[in-house]
């Protein structure tokens, strides 16, 4: 099938839809987030926070459970919207089964990708709140496709279309919020 602009827009639409249970658990993670850090306030060989004080409990258990929501309006809405994925680059939710399954570990990922990427962060020396471009607006990419990799298959395309769209979403979005005053800083 040759890729026309007007397909092209219906797929990146369809590349948003299919991951918002994974943005939907990655903002509910922060906007819940609590007090009792998954890394127990501990830190690595290197004598630097495993994670830090953002990856808390409340906000992993409340992001999946949003993300996981999510998931099961997914698979309640999904099959109305097969006739309009008219590329096959995105894969669909269309039961609530596959929606309960596919916004548990898409949400759940997002969250993981998250601790992952701070993780990192700690290792490069890189403080909490402080940019670590990429690494910031794609590991919760990466972790819930990981995660997600159980139940589809991603194809290439789809992966690049869900990377360029989370950079373009996350520096407006982060703008957004700066200028709302809701961020200190607008990346």
């Amino acid at each position: 099938m040759i890729l026309t602009l007007e397909n092209f827009i219906i797929t990146c639409l369809f590349a948003l839809y299919f991951m918002i249970p994974a943005y939907f658990s990655n903002v509910s993670g922060l906007a819940f987030g609590g007090t009792h850090p998954i890394d127990f306030g501990k830190n690595f060989i290197d004598n630097r926070r495993i994670i830090g004080d953002g990856a808390t409990w409340e906000g992993l258990i409340a992001g999946t459970i949003i993300g996981t929501i999510v998931g099961i309006i997914q698979g309640f809405i999904g099959p109305f919207l097969i006739e309009f994925n008219i590329t096959n680059i995105v894969p669909l939710v269309t039961t609530i089964d596959q929606g309960l399954l596919v916004g548990f570990l898409l949400g759940f990922g997002a969250l993981l990708g998250d601790a992952c990427g701070s993780f990192i962060k700690r290792r490069l020396n890189i403080d909490r709140g402080k940019p670590a471009p990429l690494l910031d607006q794609l590991d919760l990419v990466v972790g819930s496709l990981v995660l997600g990799s159980i139940v589809f298959s991603f194809n290439i395309p789809f992966i690049i279309i869900v990377c360029a769209l989370t950079l373009v979403l996350h520096l407006f979005t982060n703008i957004f919020a700066y200028l709302l005053g809701i961020k200190d800083v607008w990346y």
